[in-house]
This record gives C-alpha cells, sequence and structure tokens, in this order.
C-alpha cells in the first residue's frame, strides 16, 4: 500500500525528479524546452524573490509525483495580487488518485494567505481528464487566449 501524498515547497535535492516531471509535462502539451532554460527556471522557482515563480510538490513515498509552478502578480481589477497556477502536472499512475486536486488545493492555500484575491490558471481544450477536476474546483470562464504569432 502507498502511502498517502504529501504536498510540500520545491526544494534544491529536488531538481533531477522536478527535471523529470517538467518534461512529462511539457511533452504532454507537445512541447519542449532548451536544457539551459531548465536551470534557470528551476531557480526562479526554489529562489527568494517574491516577484518570482514558486513551486510546490506531491510526493509519495520518496517520489515526486506532481508539481504545480504559480507566480503572484498585479492585477487591474483588484487591489491585491492575483495568483496565477502557470504549470500543473500529476504522473499518469496517480492521476485520479488525488493528486492534482491536493496541489491545486494547495497553491489555494498559499493564495489565501498571502491575500491574493484569486487564483487562475489555463489548460487546453484537451485535457478532458483534467477539466473534469478542474470543473469540480473552479469556474470555467468565458475568456479565450489570445497570443502574439
Amino acid at each position: 500500500m502507498s502511502t498517502p501524498i504529501t504536498i510540500r515547497p520545491l526544494r534544491p535535492e529536488d531538481k533531477d525528479q522536478w527535471a523529470a516531471l517538467w518534461t512529462a509535462y511539457l511533452t504532454f502539451y507537445e512541447t519542449s524546452r532548451p536544457a539551459a532554460l531548465y536551470d534557470t527556471y528551476f531557480d526562479r522557482l526554489i529562489g527568494t524573490d517574491p516577484q518570482d515563480y514558486s513551486a510546490l510538490v506531491a510526493e509519495q513515498d520518496g517520489k515526486l509525483v506532481g508539481l504545480a509552478h504559480y507566480l503572484f502578480h498585479r492585477h487591474g481589477w483588484s487591489v491585491e495580487n492575483v495568483c496565477y497556477l502557470q504549470d500543473l502536472y500529476a504522473t499518469p499512475d496517480t492521476r485520479g488518485t488525488g493528486v492534482g486536486r491536493a496541489l491545486i488545493e494547495s497553491v489555494y492555500g498559499v493564495a489565501d494567505t498571502a491575500g491574493a484575491a484569486n487564483v487562475y490558471w489555463l489548460t487546453q481544450e484537451f485535457n478532458t481528464t483534467a477539466r473534469q477536476l478542474y470543473d469540480r474546483i473552479g469556474t470555467k470562464t468565458p475568456f479565450i487566449k489570445y497570443s502574439r504569432s
């Protein structure tokens, strides 16, 4: 029987396991990033700059099985900062076991402690498995994302 999932901040000694999770996350979204970016992103995730990224990981039986990367930023519609949950990933063998929910709810907790007005995230339309969870713990908005070509 597996031990319970623990959600905790990312630590420097997690780098190799984190890199494997982030690679799998990028692969799921059919993209990749240069190796040099891994070092930069990891340094930002474990840094102390409050304007930078932060990360939580899900650990089970001594192994990382999920990640959540988030950041706080100003928003024109509120005095308080908002929290953007940029990356969320659970290993395929843990999907449906509560890893994603635990990570999102932990980000909610961090955002509440920081006094953030909202937590939001994006996903691709085809991510139907994750969207089943998102529909239960969040509100789908009518916004469509555009990006510079």
